[in-house]
């Protein structure tokens, strides 16, 4: 088959990926002048590696991308190491990072940390499935079964972090696939995420697919015979099979004619924006922790990152790179807020982190925003997630939004790029059996 895919991040490529390998005929269309989507880097020009939009790392559960990485020659260059994930709490950054640390945190009770840590165990390795929790709010099971305490303290700050004025609308099942799918040990490439994306690129190039770069899509439109046609850079190409990888915005605006049923389900879904301002630094900030979950009703920001305590500064020509991100409603001011003035709002946050800090400490700055970035999941969501296969035939969408219940981050954009992949192969033969659509012959 000839088939088009829309957005050459990490699940568009690995859709690619897989299909070419089966051998068909590929064209990726990608609106950005580089690959990777929300996992995409940048480079100052000191740099010898480039640097994430949007703070990334794996983990050492990420089946999915690790087989990938093999698959495409880059398991070599894939590492795991032990950092320091800290909670802010009365003036300093406490790690959290293991049992014994969590055992250690002075914010609680030692009855409600034995509390927390048997709980976290029980969602870790106890429940296997999560289709129950998913019919209550993590607000509720918590408070119930961990306590008001850990509630407010530890598990509260987590979900109202992610979704600000929705965090008591989440539900559990959420809450579960993050302690699920994490690990202590957190891994990174060598070239950061962009030397993955990269090589990712080149490998599907060379296994034959095509892919268009700058090439924003203008128009999808089905053809009377069958199939359709792609309206990109002022030409149109004919495809058997089309993959919208992308938001629902995106897909809401390409296809307008989806029936009411399909489209009604795209429109509903809701999602956070990310608002990411990356530092250099010409000193350290935090002593040695990399992931500070931070208060928000004492920073104006979600999370402090600094990545140079996991990946060595000289990566970066000496600068001490920090990240300062937060999610937000797409409507938030942080969204139509010049750098400066978001600069303005956070740096003198940083003097409560180091009190030594300074201004001139800035050696330059970069803003990334992201109006799509983390979806709202709701009591019951996986009722309300539309198929990978729209109602129109031919056309299929693979989003964030279908990795439920599992957090969205480029493990699973690997695991629905390869299910899209997997989905538009199967066609029903006249005796009603799916089958496998391969290689010709």
């Amino acid at each position: 088959m000839r088939i088009g895919i829309l957005g050459a991040g990490v699940a568009g490529l690995t859709a690619a990926n897989t299909l070419t390998k089966a051998g068909h005929q590929i064209v990726v269309y990608e609106a950005a002048p580089q690959a990777g989507g929300l996992a995409a880097g940048f480079k100052d020009e000191r740099w010898d590696w480039p640097l994430e939009k949007f703070y990334h790392h794996i983990f050492e559960t990420d089946a999915a991308i690790l087989a990938l990485a093999k698959d495409i020659g880059y398991a070599d260059r894939t590492f795991f190491r032990s950092q320091i994930t800290a909670q802010w709490w009365n003036g300093r950054g406490y790690n959290l990072n293991g049992a014994l640390p969590v055992m250690r945190f002075p914010a609680l009770p030692v009855v409600d940390r034995v509390r927390l840590g048997l709980s976290v165990a029980y969602l870790k390795y106890g429940i296997r499935d999560w289709r129950p929790l998913e019919q209550t709010t993590a607000a509720e099971w918590t408070r119930r079964v961990m306590g008001d305490r850990v509630y407010n303290v530890f598990i509260e700050p987590l979900i109202e972090g992610k979704f600000g004025p929705y965090a008591d609308e989440v539900n559990m099942a959420w809450l579960w696939a993050r302690f699920k799918a994490r690990s202590f040990k957190l891994g990174y490439f060598v070239g950061g995420f962009q030397g993955f994306v990269d090589q990712l690129l080149a490998t599907v190039r060379r296994r034959g697919a095509t892919v268009e770069l700058a090439a924003p899509v203008d128009a999808l439109r089905p053809v009377a015979a069958g199939g359709w046609e792609i309206h990109a850079t002022g030409a149109a190409q004919a495809f058997d099979r089309v993959i919208v990888t992308g938001s629902p915005g995106l897909l809401s605006r390409l296809v307008p004619q989806l029936p009411d049923s399909y489209l009604g389900q795209v429109k509903s879904l809701r999602s956070m924006g990310a608002v990411v301002m990356t530092l250099a630094l010409t000193r350290p900030l935090t002593g040695g922790l990399y992931w500070v979950n931070m208060p928000k009703g004492e920073f104006p920001f979600l999370a402090l990152v600094e990545h140079t305590n996991f990946i060595e500064r000289e990566r970066y020509g000496g600068d001490h790179l920090v990240y300062l991100g937060d999610y937000l409603d797409p409507s938030h001011e942080y969204f139509r807020l010049s750098q400066d003035e978001l600069l303005d709002r956070f740096l003198p946050s940083l003097k409560k982190v180091n009190p030594a800090f300074d201004r001139s400490w800035l050696r330059a700055a970069w803003l990334h925003r992201e109006p799509y970035a983390q979806p709202i999941v709701t009591v019951n969501h996986s009722r309300h997630i539309p198929p990978l296969a729209t109602p129109l035939p031919g056309l299929y969408w693979a989003s964030m939004s279908q990795v439920y219940p599992w957090d969205r981050g480029t493990n699973f954009a690997v695991e629905i790029g390869e299910r899209v992949a997997r989905e538009v192969m199967t066609v029903t033969s006249p005796q009603g059996v799916a089958v496998t659509a391969t290689r010709p012959g």
